[in-house]
């Protein structure tokens, strides 16, 4: 069945787009949600229409976008986690971490837009994409470090003082 999308539709086309999918689709899940309809003489027309608003709309869109890549291009994230000798983290960044911190930056983004290659368990400086818009993706800087425990750092001179005077007892010896 032949349609024409209402609104862009993700691995089938952008808004205005008329295009052939399996008629359960149409029927069961793109005409009842409004996302699409029929391709008919009058529709089609209805559209061309509307195509040169949505053409101007959409330039206005992706000039936002872009200044918006710009603006979160400049942000870089630091996380402190807890991490373990070998700098590996006890648990991980998430997507929704990351998501929360730049909304807490005053930038709004979806969790689901956040693009992890996988997650990041290590401490480290690491590049994560954000899917902005179809057409517009952008890169932040994630730096994750290792949360200091106040009682790990008086444990240590400890261990290094107990240590010296074993050497002192080697050397009278010798």
């Amino acid at each position: 069945m032949k349609i024409i999308l209402l609104e862009e539709i993700e691995n089938l086309g952008a808004k205005g787009a008329i295009v052939k999918v399996k008629d359960g689709f149409a029927r069961n899940y793109l005409l009842p949600k409004k996302a699409a309809l029929r391709v008919t003489a009058s529709n089609i027309k209805m559209i061309e229409e509307k195509q040169k608003k949505l053409e101007k709309d959409r330039a206005k869109e992706l000039q936002s976008m872009e200044e918006l890549k710009n603006q979160v291009e400049q942000i870089s994230l630091t996380f402190v986690k807890k991490a373990g000798e070998e700098d590996t983290l006890f648990g991980s960044v998430t997507t929704a971490e990351i998501a929360e911190a730049l909304k807490a930056k005053g930038i709004e983004i979806e969790r689901k837009k956040v693009i992890l290659p996988e997650a990041i368990k290590r401490l480290g400086l690491y590049n994560v994409e954000l899917k902005i818009h179809p057409a517009v993706k952008a890169t932040i800087k994630v730096q994750v470090n290792k949360e200091e425990v106040p009682g790990e750092e008086k444990a240590q001179p400890v261990v290094e003082e107990a240590a010296a005077p074993a050497e002192d007892a080697a050397e009278t010896q010798a």
